[in-house]
C-alpha cells in the first residue's frame, strides 16, 4: 500500500513512524518547506503522547532532550496558589510529562523518519495543489515544487492531510469553509535563560481575568551560570483596529510592545516582568483556531492533527493529540479490512473527542480555573479553596484530562494503538 503525508511537522512524522511500526513500509512525507530546519518555542507531550512515542522506541532520545514536568500550577497574578495539577509517578502517571523545543522534537522524529523509511521518504520543496480519484480508489496528487517552475503527479492509495491548520487538503474536502478563526486574542512567545523556579518541574500559568502568562524549563541541562532555558507566552485580548485584520504567525516584535501590560507582575518566586524583558526576542500572533468539522474522511484521504481540529492551546493538548491521531490511524488500517473501513474507524475514534476538546479549549480548558476565581475575588485570597471549593477546582482538571485521555486511569495503560 502506498501511503502519501502531506506536511513534515510532528504530527505528518510521527504519522510516517507509526504506520512503518504497524507494518507499511510505502510511506513517502511531502513538505512545502525548501529544508526542514528545527524551528519553534516549547512545546509539551503529555503523558499519554509520551507513552505511544515510547511504543515507537524514542523514549531514551526525546526523555534526555526534555525537562520533566511534574505538576501544574496555576496562580493568580497576586501571588495565589489557585491549584496544583500532579502529574508526577507519585500521583499515578506512568509516563512523565515532557517539555522540550519544537525544533529538538522534530530533529528526533526526522531522524528516525530518514533511518527506518529512507533518507528520500521526506521530499522538501514540495506543495500538494489537488488530488482526483482514480478507478479504484486509487488518488492521484499534483505536486508544484520550488516556486512553482515545475509540477509532478504521484499516485497514492492513501493520502493523509497533516498540512497544519491551513491545510491544502482540508480545504479541498471543505471547499466552503471559512478559514481560521481568531478570538481577538493576542499571543507573544519568547525563551529566557534563567534559574528554575518551583524546582525546575513545574508549569506555571497565572493571571486574571483578561491576561495569562504560562511559562516552563524545556531542557533538562543548566548552563555554568545555573540557568535553564524557559519557554514563555504572554497574551491578553488585542487592542482592536488593525490588530483584527492580522492572521500571520511568528510576527518578531520588541518586548516593549507588550511589557506595560506586564508590568510589576511579581509572584515572590518568580518576576514575571523580568522573565518576559530578559528574552533575546519575542514573536507575536492571534490566537486562532478551526470550527470542528462535521466530516475528516473522504473515500481514501482523511485528516490529521491541526488540519482536522487545531485548538486553542490550552492545556497543551495540540501536540500530544496529533501523536495520538498518527498511532491510531496506523492502527486502523492495520486492523481493518479496507481503507475506507480503516478511515472510517480512524475518525470513530478520534473526531468526538477532538471535536469535544476544541470546544473545551474554545472556553479556556483548565485554565478557566484562573478566571473563576478572579471573578470571584479580585482582589485577591489567602487560599483559592476559601473561594473556590477544592472539589470544583478538582472536577475542572479531571474533565479537561478525561476529554484528552491523559487521566492516569487511561494513560498509564498500555498503548491501545499497537498492533
Amino acid at each position: 500500500m502506498d501511503i502519501l503525508v502531506t506536511g513534515a511537522g510532528i504530527g505528518g512524522l510521527a504519522a510516517a513512524l507509526s504506520l512503518q511500526h504497524a507494518g507499511f513500509d510505502r510511506v513517502r512525507i511531502v513538505e512545502a518547506a525548501p529544508e526542514l530546519r528545527p524551528l519553534g518555542a516549547g512545546v509539551n507531550l503529555l503523558p499519554n503522547a509520551v507513552r505511544e512515542l515510547a511504543a515507537l522506541g524514542l523514549f531514551d532520545e526525546l526523555v534526555t532532550a526534555a525537562a520533566r514536568t511534574d505538576e501544574i500550577r496555576y496562580y493568580a497574578r497576586t501571588g495565589g496558589l489557585i491549584w496544583r495539577d500532579d502529574r508526577s509517578a507519585g500521583s499515578g502517571h506512568r509516563w512523565p510529562q515532557l517539555s522540550l523545543q519544537r525544533g529538538r522534537l522534530h530533529t528526533v522524529l526526522t531522524e528516525a523518519v530518514r533511518a527506518r523509511l529512507g533518507a528520500d521518504a521526506i521530499v522538501t520543496d514540495s506543495r500538494l495543489t489537488g488530488f482526483t480519484e482514480l478507478p479504484g480508489g486509487r488518488l492521484r496528487t499534483t505536486l508544484r515544487h520550488g516556486r512553482g517552475a515545475s509540477s509532478s503527479t504521484l499516485d497514492t492509495d492513501v493520502l493523509v492531510g497533516a498540512d497544519g491548520i491551513r491545510s491544502a487538503v482540508r480545504a479541498t474536502l471543505h471547499p466552503h469553509e471559512d478559514g481560521p478563526a481568531w478570538n481577538g486574542t493576542t499571543v507573544w512567545r519568547g525563551t529566557t535563560r534563567m534559574p528554575p523556579f518551583l524546582g525546575g518541574t513545574s508549569m506555571l500559568v497565572t493571571g486574571d481575568g483578561t491576561q495569562k502568562v504560562v511559562a516552563y524549563a524545556m531542557s533538562p541541562d543548566l548552563d555554568r551560570e545555573g540557568r535553564t532555558l524557559v519557554n514563555w507566552a504572554a497574551s491578553r485580548p488585542a487592542d482592536g483596529g488593525a490588530e483584527a485584520d492580522r492572521s500571520d504567525w511568528n510576527r518578531p516584535v520588541p518586548q516593549a510592545k507588550f511589557l506595560p501590560h506586564f508590568r510589576d507582575w511579581d509572584l515572590g518566586f518568580l518576576d514575571v516582568t523580568a522573565l518576559l524583558a530578559g528574552a533575546s526576542g519575542a514573536f507575536e500572533y492571534p490566537m486562532l483556531d478551526r470550527d470542528p468539522l462535521p466530516r475528516w474522511s473522504f473515500g481514501h484521504t482523511t485528516l490529521l492533527g491541526d488540519a482536522a481540529h487545531a485548538m486553542c492551546p490550552m492545556g497543551s493538548g495540540g501536540t500530544t493529540q496529533a501523536v495520538i491521531d498518527a498511532r491510531a490511524l496506523a492502527y486502523c488500517l492495520a486492523t481493518s479490512g479496507g481503507i475506507e473501513a480503516a478511515l472510517t474507524a480512524y475518525e470513530e475514534h478520534r473526531r468526538p473527542a477532538m471535536t469535544e476538546l476544541q470546544l473545551a479549549n474554545r472556553n479556556m480548558g483548565p485554565e478557566i480555573v484562573i478566571d473563576m476565581t478572579y471573578d470571584r475575588a479580585p482582589a485577591g485570597f489567602r487560599q483559592a479553596t476559601d473561594v473556590i471549593p477544592a472539589a470544583e477546582l478538582a472536577d475542572v482538571a479531571r474533565h479537561h484530562a478525561r476529554i484528552g485521555a491523559f487521566d492516569p486511569a487511561a494513560a498509564s495503560t498500555g498503548s491501545p494503538w499497537t498492533v
